[in-house]
């Protein structure tokens, strides 16, 4: 939808929407408990001032949405919560831990600077065996399911804290909050959340809802899309769906490496939760399988009804309701189960050869005006304002073209 919006004064764009709602993953089910983000908690801000000049070209910001400060927590038991970015919040933990961690730190300052080959050696190298084995392993072997050791750092690349010994000990020294961090504040809808988005930047483009892309075919110089056509595509659906839909292109030396791609489901449960002051909670603990709640019901009054206070807790995959309501008797603020979806496709997965792979397939699918964007198109693990981001790098590509 930013695509169509950036390129629809200068072209006549039509969009083609499988569901019969826009939003993807940001749509959200309005129900008499409240309001359910079927996948995450999608809240905005961006580090890119154009960005946020288009953006906010769209809305009506003191109107439309309130502003918000990040109030994240690490859940170590029902009573056990430390502020989020924990290693500046070491000083919460007792004595034992204290030490270790402060040990850990004075080693790691004779070692900075040194490469690392993956995603453990930059955990353990950046923050210590300590809190890897207390936080970061057991936290991001839940939301991955896979050995951290073989995960590829480039495809979390501005995803990762960066903190040196040195900020780690100022930070616990002087009790620096969350708050004083890029990203530590955020806008949200006053109502219906991800939701009210969507459906404003539905407004205003020719949308086809129900209408699920089948044939994308190059035929004399222009595009056949679903029996339509055109003189340019832009792809912003899954990379995977490319060898079945794609005609009269020769993409044989991409299909393996586009089916051997590896990605994650979430698995969105809707839940009453108890009240609490936090925006999301991370989970370490392995007493069950869920990695984090997102308290939705703190983002606006509006996402709950009167009297409750709702919240969505995170599953990796697939999980049945029975496992679910298993979980559940496991997690802080007694999560009384609402309703749950399932998304097959959440999260991209790359390894070392990813990002060379599709940026040669765009090579080839340049020329023939077809173009590509989005996470599951560039497989890349976008936030909304990301993903915002490269669709206007690539819509001003095609105004240059």
């Amino acid at each position: 939808m930013s695509t169509a919006h950036l390129l629809k004064e200068s072209y006549d764009v039509t969009v083609f929407e499988k569901e019969n709602t826009p939003g993807g993953l940001i749509r959200c089910r309005r129900m008499k408990e409240g309001l359910f983000h079927i996948c995450g908690g999608h809240v905005f801000n961006s580090k890119r001032q154009d960005v946020l000049d288009w953006f906010w070209s769209m809305f009506d910001q003191g109107a439309e949405f309130v502003k918000a400060d990040r109030n994240a927590a690490v859940s170590f038991s029902d009573d056990m919560f430390i502020p989020y970015p924990v290693e500046n919040h070491v000083y919460l933990f007792g004595e034992k831990v204290q030490k270790s961690v402060i040990a850990d730190l004075l080693q790691i300052s004779k070692e900075e600077g040194r490469d690392v080959r993956n995603f453990e050696e930059f955990l353990v190298k950046r923050f210590g065996p300590t809190l890897y084995k207390l936080y970061f392993q057991p936290y991001n072997e839940k939301v991955w399911r896979r050995d951290l050791g073989k995960v590829s750092l480039s495809w979390l690349e501005g995803k990762l804290p960066m903190p040196t010994v040195n900020e780690i000990l100022y930070n616990n020294f002087n009790h620096i909050e969350e708050k004083a961090f890029v990203h530590s504040s955020f806008w949200y809808e006053r109502s219906n959340g991800s939701q009210f988005l969507a459906d404003r930047l539905a407004r205003g483009i020719k949308i086809e809802y129900d209408n699920n892309v089948e044939i994308i075919e190059r035929e004399e110089g222009v595009w056949n899309v679903n029996g339509k056509i055109f003189d340019r595509v832009v792809f912003c659906g899954n990379i995977k769906d490319l060898p079945l839909i794609l005609k009269n292109i020769d993409m044989s030396g991409y299909v393996s490496a586009i089916e051997n791609l590896e990605y994650h489901g979430t698995t969105s449960v809707f839940c009453e939760i108890d009240r609490n002051p936090y925006s999301w909670v991370y989970q370490p603990s392995r007493l069950h399988s869920s990695h984090r709640i997102i308290c939705t019901g703190n983002f606006s009054p509006t996402n709950n009804a009167e009297g409750l206070m709702t919240g969505t807790v995170e599953f990796t995959d697939y999980i049945s309701k029975e496992e679910v309501m298993q979980n559940l008797e496991l997690i802080p603020f007694h999560p009384k189960y609402i309703a749950h979806h399932y998304n097959k496709y959440t999260y991209p997965i790359q390894d070392k050869d990813t990002r060379q792979m599709i940026t040669s397939l765009k090579k080839v699918l340049t020329p023939n005006s077809f173009f590509m964007v989005g996470r599951f198109a560039d497989w890349e693990y976008y936030n909304m304002d990301v993903a915002m981001g490269a669709a206007i790098d690539l819509c001003n590509e095609i105004k240059k073209s």
